[in-house]
């Protein structure tokens, strides 16, 4: 992993940095690349040389860009490649899990410096898991040997509903103490140069898979988490659909089943409350107990009594028939669901992610098969449903790409990231 350390900029850049249609331009043909000529930059703008040189002057003036790399030459002269100008300083990614706080220091570029992690508790109130944050923050600026002030952007994850526009938590059902809080206020007391975005887990997840993992540049897709909880992130012509207050994406509360089990949100047959970790949970204990399952039962008492999902993915993997069969309804339960959102949405590909995802072949099987069925075959032609790769590290380097979205923003959408 790259460690280089940075320069001070000689002026401090204030953020996030606003730009004119033009120059927003070239930082988003830059984006998708990671380095670009300026032939490129003219040919997907349409411009001529003349303006494409002048309007990339105006950004390697400011400070933004530099153009010392060469590309690898066509035949003539080697053209040289603009790139981010490490030089202006860093972004922090801070991802709080349920039981865990994952961080990551970044450079402009998105090369990811440093990083730390450690067990945390969400329950805890809001200034001593945030505190923790800062202080391991902190740490990571003090291992980098760079100050405070170097700090443009850091995005921040949480897991629960986040009011977008304003960055704090609404109705968390896991932190119902965290409500309201805050959040980018409490950041910005000690990163006074750092613009703070704040968003929920599963957004955060779909953003790490489109800028680090296997989603780079796909413009239409849909990121579903599948753990304690379901919840799902959609990204839509290149950028994360928050909806109007942004909770776009809450798939877990759609009703599979007006008879079902009543969820944590007072409805009744939520997919949440049929399909996800706990109700795995209790379907496999209730398998044990009846005598369905004589494997799970011995695994439950090797475990102390306690069921939990690793020992049903344990069962799935000796072939065990119960837990294949839970895995199985669980996967056309949430097939059933995306179904429907592929027919509204079109994407070209489904992530599944989160710590049921470790369940293997069968529950992806499952949820392809569902999706196929009901989906239209327009919809499906070219449509790829797999497991994100990522594992633990989307969210961090979901935090990270978040914090790069809205260092630069377009000066006539301020509320749009470039």
């Amino acid at each position: 992993m790259t460690t280089q350390k940075l320069e001070q900029t000689p002026l401090p850049i204030k953020t996030p940095v606003f730009l004119n249609a033009a120059e927003a331009q070239i930082i988003r043909a830059l984006r998708k690349s990671g380095h670009i000529s300026r032939t490129k930059v003219a040919e997907m703008t349409g411009w001529s040389k003349a303006k494409t040189s002048q309007e990339v002057r105006v950004l390697v003036a400011k400070g933004y860009l530099l153009d010392e790399d060469e590309g690898i030459s066509a035949g003539g002269r080697k053209p040289r490649l603009l790139r981010f100008n490490n030089q202006m300083g860093y972004v922090l990614g801070i991802d709080i899990g349920a039981t865990s706080i994952d961080l990551a220091l970044a450079d402009v570029g998105g090369v990811i410096l440093k990083r730390a992690s450690e067990a945390a508790d969400v329950r805890n109130p809001a200034e001593v898991v945030l505190g923790r944050c800062v202080e391991l923050g902190m740490e990571l600026l003090n291992a980098q040997g760079c100050s405070v002030d170097q700090v443009l952007g850091i995005g921040v994850g949480v897991p629960g509903p986040v009011d977008f526009s304003r960055g704090v938590l609404v109705a968390p059902p896991l932190m119902p103490d965290w409500e309201n809080f805050p959040i980018r206020d409490f950041f910005m007391q000690t990163f006074t140069s750092a613009y703070v975005v704040v968003d929920n887990d599963v957004n955060i997840m779909a953003l790490g898979e489109r800028r680090y993992g296997d989603a780079i540049n796909v413009d239409h897709l849909i990121y579903i988490k599948i753990g304690t909880g379901i919840g799902s992130g959609i990204i839509s012509n290149g950028r994360i659909h928050r909806g109007s207050n942004g909770c776009a994406g809450d798939i877990g509360h759609i009703c599979v089943d007006k008879q079902g089990p009543i969820c944590r949100c007072g409805n009744r047959g939520c997919l949440e409350a049929m399909a996800a970790g706990p109700a795995i949970t209790e379907k496999a204990l209730l398998a044990a107990n009846n005598g369905e399952s004589p494997l799970l039962l011995h695994l439950m008492q090797n475990n102390h009594g306690v069921m939990t999902p690793e020992l049903v993915s344990a069962a799935c993997r000796e072939g065990d028939e119960a837990a294949l069969e839970i895995i199985r309804n669980s996967g056309q339960m949430i097939g059933d669901v995306l179904a429907g959102l592929v027919n509204f949405f079109n994407p070209s590909h489904i992530f599944v992610g989160g710590g049921i995802s470790n369940f293997g072949n069968h529950l992806l099987v499952s949820i392809r098969r569902a999706v196929l069925r009901r989906s239209l075959p327009l919809a499906t032609t070219h449509l790829m449903i797999n497991f994100s790769r990522m594992g633990a590290d989307a969210g961090v380097c979901g935090v990270v790409a978040l914090a790069l979205e809205y260092l630069f923003v377009d000066e006539e959408h301020p509320f749009l990231a470039v």
